[in-house]
């Protein structure tokens, strides 16, 4: 558990104000902020830690230039006292953050730390956490998220994990374990033995649980666990294959696409109260890879029904089955963004594999990413980033890109790593 305080504004913050620093997400070309994050005073190592980790954050978002710290003037002795705003002036710092760390009576960790404008001379905002020592790392997150929130305007998305298939073994012989982390590759923890094979693990939009599917049978079956308790429940036991399921915005509904004995692949979605389940398409094609939009009023999935895969938007009652995609090439795992505003997807073309976007009525197509059998894109939870898998050096790994397609990254992971699945953010 971590509860959070406000801190007070420092006498900085009575001052004549100018214009806070903010920056604007929504230009086409945004330059790095540069910001000076200091070490957090007190608790031996665990001040630089947590500072280290909130700067990691803020740097991988590709927002933000954390400075060296090597290029440093004043040497923050006390965080709470107003900074000498001409020192950071002078290595262009635009804003800078100062904190502390300290052990309580009760031997909780109290974390705190202070967020200034420097051109403006003024605390911009501040906060104190008390959690335990296991909640540390989740506390430098918060507060990344909370400056990134201050700055930019949109949330963050540091506190949040994923859950994906972690692959290690020969290839021909490849054990897959359901595994879950921190989004920055910390925390790893294994939710299966590696005994059967799983497959698509995805997020609940509103609780820590996720649906996957497991082979322990020999068939596909869909199942759902609760990641904190460990408790696990199965969806159903349907005949034919199972494909690919996701569950409603409201978290009562999962959606997926079932083989009959027919050949034919169709979308079903299943009530996890009641356990009914609705048919949605009914197609002599191959229906597959549904995702609600944020709002539960529509799916998008692929359908091969026009010759090729491509992408269609439909009803979540299934009515009104459109076309939406018409590039070259073939689509496939379209995912709706938490925003509601995009559609990610994977698409081969040209022996290449890509990962774009496209609004939701298929016009303004971009691709983020190209390279040599890639796919599964998941959202970040304030839509702004995505993550996917990608073969290479004989294995699957994890890598991340933001909407402007410019900042990708690596995510670190011990073994190959695929189908990842993001959480929303933690409560």
């Amino acid at each position: 558990m971590i509860i959070a305080m406000a801190l007070g504004m420092t006498a900085a913050a009575t001052l004549p104000a100018r214009a806070l620093v903010e920056l604007n997400v929504n230009k086409g070309n945004v330059e790095p902020l540069p910001i000076a994050i200091t070490d957090f005073q007190g608790g031996d190592a665990l001040g630089a830690e947590i500072s280290g980790i909130v700067s990691a954050d803020l740097k991988r978002s590709g927002l933000f230039a954390p400075i060296d710290k090597s290029a440093f003037i004043e040497k923050i002795a006390n965080p709470d006292a107003t900074p000498r705003f001409e020192d950071w002036k002078v290595i262009n710092a635009q804003a800078l953050v100062t904190g502390s760390v300290s052990k309580e009576a009760d031997g909780r960790v109290r974390a705190q730390y202070r967020l200034w404008d420097t051109f403006a001379g003024q605390q911009m905002s501040g906060e104190q956490f008390f959690a335990n020592d296991a909640n540390t790392r989740r506390v430098a997150h918060i507060i990344a998220d909370a400056i990134y929130e201050r700055l930019t305007g949109e949330k963050g998305y540091f506190d949040t994990r994923v859950v994906f298939i972690d692959e290690s073994g020969a290839k021909n012989a490849r054990k897959k374990r359901l595994a879950i982390m921190d989004q920055d590759g910390a925390n790893v923890r294994y939710l299966s033995d590696g005994r059967s094979i799983v497959l698509t693990p995805r997020f609940s939009p509103n609780r820590q649980e996720i649906t996957y599917m497991s082979y322990e049978s020999g068939q596909p079956k869909v199942y759902l666990l609760q990641i904190e308790t460990g408790q696990r429940e199965l969806v159903g036991d349907f005949p034919g294959m199972t494909f690919a399921p996701r569950f409603s915005p409201d978290g009562q509904k999962v959606i997926m696409s079932l083989l009959r004995d027919d050949g034919n692949s169709n979308i079903f979605a299943m009530d996890l109260r009641s356990r009914s389940t609705t048919r949605l398409t009914n197609s002599t094609a191959i229906d597959t890879s549904p995702s609600y939009s944020p709002d539960g009023s529509k799916v998008v999935f692929t359908s091969d029904r026009g010759g090729r895969a491509q992408i269609y938007a439909m009803g979540a009652d299934g009515s009104g089955q459109t076309r939406i995609s018409f590039g070259d090439g073939v689509y496939s795992t379209p995912v709706w963004s938490p925003r509601g505003d995009l559609i990610a997807f994977t698409k081969q073309t040209a022996g290449e594999f890509q990962i774009g976007v496209m609004r939701v009525d298929g016009s303004g197509e971009r691709i983020l990413s190209t390279g040599f059998q890639q796919e599964g894109p998941t959202w970040a939870p304030n839509g702004r980033v995505l993550m996917f898998f990608r073969d290479s050096a004989g294995g699957p790994k994890l890598v991340s890109v933001d909407l402007t397609g410019r900042n990708e990254q690596s995510i670190p992971t011990a073994n190959f790593a695929s189908d990842p699945a993001w959480s929303p953010l933690l409560e």
